[in-house]
């Protein structure tokens, strides 16, 4: 089977959340955190990790407003996306990813992770949750999302 690595992406104003696929594109996991600022640094760290771990597809959350609108936050997500698709030569899709974050702090609060911790591994685990969703809603539609954008 062809390797086809997503790269999953938790855009806030301060750090950026990373995940990864598993080769077969079927399981994400947090891979980092970077920071946002400033975006041109952000941006190569991004294509580095594209390149390093052979990445075909990148997936951006979208955060959303609860009524499924696009606000002030989706907007600047929409323009990092926009920013690294003039970087990058492969497919970027913006998922919606409301509610991700709290999903995370309370994942790693089950786990049992000290808040200071928690603050270092929310960014990446949002990521992990959004890239997980969108590999999930692939395959219950037995397609590849990619050839329709989402």
């Amino acid at each position: 089977m062809q390797e086809q690595r997503s790269l999953g992406l938790d855009v806030g104003e301060r750090r950026i959340g990373v995940a990864l696929s598993d080769p077969s594109g079927r399981l994400a996991s947090a891979l980092t955190t970077l920071q946002a600022r400033p975006q041109a640094e952000a941006l190569t760290r991004i294509e580095r990790l594209v390149a390093e771990h052979g990445v075909y597809e990148v997936v951006v959350g979208l955060p959303l407003t609860l009524r499924g609108e696009v606000g002030p936050q989706a907007e600047v997500v929409q323009r990092f996306a926009e920013a690294l698709g003039e970087r990058l030569t492969l497919p970027i899709h913006l998922f919606d990813e409301r509610l991700t974050t709290s999903a995370a702090e309370q994942l790693l609060r089950d786990l049992g992770v000290k808040p200071e911790k928690r603050r270092q591994q929310v960014d990446q685990v949002a990521a992990a949750i959004i890239l997980q969703d969108f590999l999930d809603q692939r395959q219950r539609q037995g397609e590849d999302l990619w050839k329709h954008p989402h």
